[in-house]
């Protein structure tokens, strides 16, 4: 009677002995598997991360920061005073030379240049004006005159001759190409007709009579060849077939595809056991760890605990409070005392650089003050007064 679930007796005889071979095999693999990834995640959170982070900081401390501080309290300071010196020894020197010395030249260049050009120009008309009379006096007028009674005259006399000559010519070519289309016709074309007609044409008849004969003999023949070639490709075909394709499908029907089936079912039994195998080592490795959780803690985790908690920090509280408070808060005023001297230097300076911009250059110029239409505060409207500001003078 067959089973429910499809399975011959072969996969359940061999099902049990392979799954307990590859429990046998795989639970040590499965528990240093474990036991490897629980010492990698212990190593990261309490070596690898730490150190990684002390590294941060002191790359931050040797290289960060005194880049930050040299780029902040160096370069940026030395640029502003390179800028503004600068701007003191070119920038404000070029402009004034620009607005006061090189702009009034230009304009004085600028006007003359003008006026040069406007006289030049009056002059370059009334030169234009003359040579443009004495051009229509001295050429134009004279070549008219050839043209209209000398130029006019003989053209149209060459023109009456050229006609006459012209129609001598016509007529001639007329009867010449009639003279030569007549001799053609009866020296070229009536033989060549007469030689299409009477000779051609049979020699073209007989020869496809024989070509049609030939294409008559040619089909037999490859008939004959068509026959022959397909009882040689029979012959081979049931050779080859008997001799090859037969042994062959016997082979492969009989002998390999019961060996490949037998394969396929141990090698997919194997692969079942070995994930049963891996699954249940998990599960057994889990317990033996936690097991070993179990005892870990009850051996140093809550000791240690215990220590730190009744211990050390009673202790730590102890220090914070007598040692490093008071350290605090004498660095925090000294901090305050630094930015309160480094304030009333950066004011002390900052007024030097006005004395000496209001000592160089004199004082800004004050935009004038604009009478606004807006009413100020004390007299804008109120709800007690019957003057608005839409009504006052």
């Amino acid at each position: 009677m067959p089973r429910a679930d499809g399975e011959g007796c072969l996969v359940v005889a061999v099902r049990l002995p392979v799954r307990i071979v590859a429990l046998v095999l795989v639970l040590p693999v499965r528990m240093a598997w474990d036991a490897l990834v629980v010492a990698g995640r212990f190593l990261r959170d309490t070596v690898l991360r730490p150190v990684g982070r002390a590294l941060a900081w002191l790359g931050r401390a040797l290289f960060v920061w005194p880049l930050v501080g040299l780029w902040r309290y160096v370069v940026v300071p030395v640029a502003k005073g390179v800028g503004w010196l600068g701007n003191v020894l070119l920038v404000v020197p070029a402009v004034w030379v620009y607005r006061w010395v090189l702009t009034p030249v230009g304009r004085a260049l600028a006007w003359c240049c003008a006026g040069v050009g406007a006289v030049l120009t009056a002059l370059g008309r009334g030169l234009y004006a003359g040579l443009a009379w004495l051009g229509k006096v001295l050429l134009v007028v004279p070549a008219v005159w050839v043209y209209r009674w000398v130029l006019t005259p003989v053209g149209r006399a060459l023109a009456w001759c050229c006609a006459g000559v012209g129609a001598v010519l016509t007529a001639l070519g007329r009867g010449l190409y009639a003279g030569l289309a007549w001799l053609a016709r009866y020296l070229v074309v009536v033989p060549a007709g007469w030689l299409y007609a009477w000779v051609l044409t049979p020699i073209g008849h007989l020869l496809a009579w024989c070509g049609r004969g030939l294409a008559r003999c040619g089909r037999g023949v490859l008939w004959c060849l068509g026959k022959a070639v397909t009882g040689i490709g029979a012959v081979l075909y049931w050779t080859l077939r008997i001799l090859l394709v037969l042994p062959a499908l016997a082979v492969w029907r009989w002998v390999l595809a019961p060996v490949g089936r037998a394969l396929a079912v141990v090698g997919r039994e194997l692969l079942d056991a070995l994930g049963h195998a891996w699954r249940i080592a998990g599960h057994l490795s889990r317990a033996v760890g936690r097991a070993l959780a179990v005892l870990f803690r009850w051996t140093v985790a809550e000791p240690a605990r215990w220590v730190y908690r009744s211990v050390l920090t009673p202790v730590g509280h102890a220090v914070r409070d007598t040692v490093l408070r008071p350290l605090a808060d004498a660095a925090r005023a000294a901090g305050r005392v630094g930015r309160q001297a480094l304030r009333s230097a950066r004011l002390s300076v900052r007024q030097a650089r006005a004395d000496l911009r209001r000592t160089l250059f004199g004082e800004p110029e004050r935009p004038p003050s604009v009478d606004r239409r807006e009413p100020s505060g004390a007299k804008a409207r109120t709800l007690g007064s019957s003057t608005t500001a839409l009504t006052k003078d």
